[in-house]
This record gives structure tokens, sequence and C-alpha cells, in this order.
């Protein structure tokens, strides 16, 4: 009878063990679909040879100089994005994404042939100054790259790019990406690099006044200056009469003239 009770509750706990064991790794799925924002990241899905939530831009798009392809994921597995560059190109893959304030970590796995070695190779950016991960060049296995960008308090809206090439610096080759992700995290490890502030990025990008503020109100004081004098030069000086109509009107009054003698 104790036995056969032993035998009861290892069977109850080991039901139990197994339960969990099925939960907690779709708890830590969940969780980690949960916390990316990228829509699409894995590239499974998609139709008509074009994956979902994805599309593409070029510097020179047409098709003697790029071709976009997405490369469908077999029975098990992540799909592709390929780009390839035929003429130098800036040439992407692109997703728009709405950030909120705080840290986040792009990355995507990148495997090239024959990228050129003089200008940028591929990487995963955002459409802001010079905001991308490590580039790759030449021809390589899969290689995970990625970078850590600070969003400012108000937030911002940014271009999430598989790209080959960069502004003003284009570039030749073939370049396939996987596993592109997005997610926020609470800060960069130590020494992390490369790590961006988009917020100071983006004021670096806005036009600057030429002088300091004192220097243009001085300005714009002489010239307020200089106006008013001209106007008021213009109104004492009597208007000039040209000597054609200085005749017209000594033929006027010559006649009333001659009357009154």
């Amino acid at each position: 009878m104790a036995a056969r009770k032993r035998g009861g509750r290892f069977a109850i706990a080991f039901a139990i063990v197994a339960m969990l064991a099925t939960v907690f790794p779709a708890l830590g799925t969940n969780a980690s679909a949960a916390g990316e924002l990228l829509l699409n990241g894995d590239l499974s899905k998609g139709s008509g040879g074009q994956p979902d939530s994805w599309r593409t831009e070029a510097w020179i798009n047409e098709p003697a100089a790029v071709t976009f392809t997405w490369n469908k994921p077999p029975a098990a597995g992540p799909g592709e994005l390929e780009i390839e560059a035929i003429k130098p190109d800036d040439a992407r893959w692109m997703q728009s994404l709405s950030l909120k304030p705080g840290w986040y970590y792009f990355s995507a796995e990148i495997r090239t042939e024959n990228i050129g070695a003089q200008n940028i190779g591929a990487t995963i950016s955002i459409m802001e100054d010079g905001a991308m991960s490590p580039d790759i060049k030449g021809t390589t296995n899969w290689t995970r790259v990625g970078f850590y960008i600070r969003v400012g308090p108000k937030g911002a809206d940014v271009e999430v790019a598989l790209r080959i090439g960069g502004f003003a610096s284009l570039n030749t080759g073939k370049a396939f990406y996987r596993n592109a992700s997005a997610i926020p995290i609470a800060g960069p490890p130590p020494s992390a690099s490369p790590t961006y502030d988009l917020e100071e990025i983006r004021k670096s990008a806005e036009p600057k006044p030429i002088g300091s503020p004192i220097s243009l109100i001085l300005t714009y004081l002489a010239l307020i200056g200089i106006a008013a004098g001209g106007w008021y030069l213009f109104a004492l000086q009597p208007p000039k009469v040209s000597r054609a109509e200085l005749r017209r009107e000594s033929k006027k009054t010559s006649p009333k003239k001659a009357a009154r003698r």
C-alpha cells in the first residue's frame, strides 16, 4: 500500500515537472517576441516574392543597377533578404519604426559576396547621419553585427535599413540578411561599441545661424537704420524734372502770357 502511494506521488511529480518544462520555454519565447520591435524580423512571412513589412529603396533604383530578392525560408528556419548592387549604389531593405525614449539595440546576421573594400559595406543602420553597425566587406560567412542608440525624451520615428553602401559612399557586391532585430534595453554594456545618441545626431544636423545673437541683432538694427535714412533723404529731395517736361510746361503757359498782353 505504501509502495503504491509513493508510486502515485512520483507520477504526479513527474507530470508537474513535464508541464512546467513545457510552459516555461513558451513563456520565454513569448517574452522575447514581446520585446522585439521589428515586424517580420525573421523574414518568414510574405507572398509573391515580397516579405511582409519590408520595402526597398536605392539611390539608383533600376534593374541594371540593383536587384532585391526575398529568399523564402525552408521548412524550418529564417528567411533571407538579398541585395545585389551591380553598379555602385546605396541600396537597402527598409522598415519604419516609432521609438519611445530610452536605449535600443539593433542587429542582424549578414553574409557578403564581393563587397567593395573602398566605401561603406553591408550594414544594419537607421537613416540618420552615420548611425550604423560595423560594416562588412569582401566575402564572408554569417556574422551578427549591431549598434546601440539612445532616443531622447520626445521619442523618435526612424527608418531601419539593411543596406549596402551609404550616403555619398556607393558600393557594389552582394549581401544577405537574416534575423534582423530591434529591442529596447536598459543601457549598453560597458565598453559597448558603436553607440549613438539620436537626439545629438539630429541637433548637429540642424542649420545653425551665422554669428552670435548680439551680432545678428546689431546687423538687423543697422539695416533698419540704413533703410529709414534712405527713405528720409528721398522725402526731402525734390523730384527731378526732365528738360522735355520743362519745355511742355513752358508751351502751356506761353499762350496765357500773350493773351494778358
